[in-house]
């Protein structure tokens, strides 16, 4: 990507539109932001595939039409501020387009397709950096009746969505949506809990994506044959997946157990109780992965001799593998000598 000059021209206007957003002190600057972060993402995902082409088509059209309704439902707020039943409406409305913008349920059925027909790498921008704009807008503006519906269909949408799909790029389009639902339970808390558990997550994702991208897989029979002459890289592979689905001994648990923790303390126990349900429902589709990758035999092919090795992006990818893995007792040891 960086060896193309306007690729880099584009990302950084994707970032600049980011950056007006979220330091923006009207509705009006936000949603030029949020525009110019649009316009700026367009033209990284059409890489002259058919596919990727569609995936900007289906993405322009979604984000357009959140666009429009966001822009006339602020200029309607504004005019309306003395009337507060046409205010509250107003504000349920622009917080819809927000979740729209995010991609969390149940305004999420542009999210799964878009990302089936993307690069891993403008996958992982989709994933992680395009949600920044529209949480950090959420997180200003408070509706709570219709954060809790998005929490309690996102967790729901996220666990069931990603029980039947052999591809992994919906794979991970679900986990997201799961991972959304987490990220507006802590919107709910507290803004520092939200930013802590994003950085979190785009990690795990960065290391997932990079892994996926590196090796070229993007369906789930090629996990099982691709290291068989390497069996530290596929344990690596599969340690970064349980990571990502939360299951405590790796580094992935520790931003869920900070939502849980603060979800007690504000007693939230049923929306706590429903979403730990359905994230366990994620932990068995990473399970069922593990599980077949690692105690079943398969038969090996001699001439896949290839060394893994010998790639200069190894070295980063197995240090990221080890913070992923063993990121929690390190935490934890620092904790304690501190």
């Amino acid at each position: 990507m960086f060896n193309n000059s306007s690729k880099m021209m584009f990302m950084g206007i994707l970032m600049m539109g980011t950056l007006i957003s979220i330091s923006a002190n009207s509705w009006l600057s936000a949603w030029m932001g949020l525009e110019i972060n649009l316009l700026a993402f367009i033209p990284l995902m059409s890489d002259n595939k058919l596919m990727s082409n569609e995936a900007s088509l289906k993405y322009f059209l979604t984000q357009a039409l959140a666009s429009s309704v966001f822009l006339f439902a602020v200029i309607l707020f504004l005019l309306n501020l003395s009337k507060t039943n046409s205010t509250q409406f107003m504000e349920m409305i622009i917080f819809s387009t927000l979740l729209l913008k995010s991609g969390s349920a149940p305004f999420h059925f542009w999210f799964p397709n878009v990302m089936e027909g993307l690069s891993w790498n403008n996958s992982l921008i989709l994933m992680t950096w395009q949600k920044i704009a529209p949480l950090m807008l959420i997180s200003y503006m408070m509706f709570k009746p219709l954060i809790m519906v998005s929490i309690i269909m996102s967790s729901l949408i996220g666990a069931l969505g990603g029980l039947n799909q052999t591809s992994l790029r919906k794979l991970m389009a679900y986990s997201s949506i799961n991972h959304l639902s987490w990220m507006l339970a802590a919107i709910y808390s507290s803004n520092l809990l939200w930013i802590t558990y994003f950085m979190f997550y785009s990690f795990l994702s960065f290391t997932m994506i990079f892994m996926f991208n590196m090796f070229k897989i993007s369906h789930i029979n090629q996990l099982f044959s691709l290291y068989f002459n390497n069996k530290s890289m596929k344990f690596f592979m599969f340690f970064n997946l349980l990571s990502l689905g939360g299951l405590p001994p790796f580094l992935g648990f520790m931003p869920k157990l900070l939502v849980i923790q603060a979800l007690t303390i504000n007693n939230q126990l049923f929306l706590l109780t429903f979403m730990v349900m359905m994230t366990l429902i994620t932990l068995y589709f990473y399970m069922r992965l593990s599980y077949s990758a690692f105690m079943l035999n398969y038969y090996e092919n001699n001439w896949l001799t290839y060394s893994f090795y010998k790639s200069s992006n190894m070295k980063m990818l197995l240090i990221h593998s080890y913070i992923s893995t063993f990121g929690l007792f390190l935490t934890f040891s620092l904790y304690l000598l501190l």
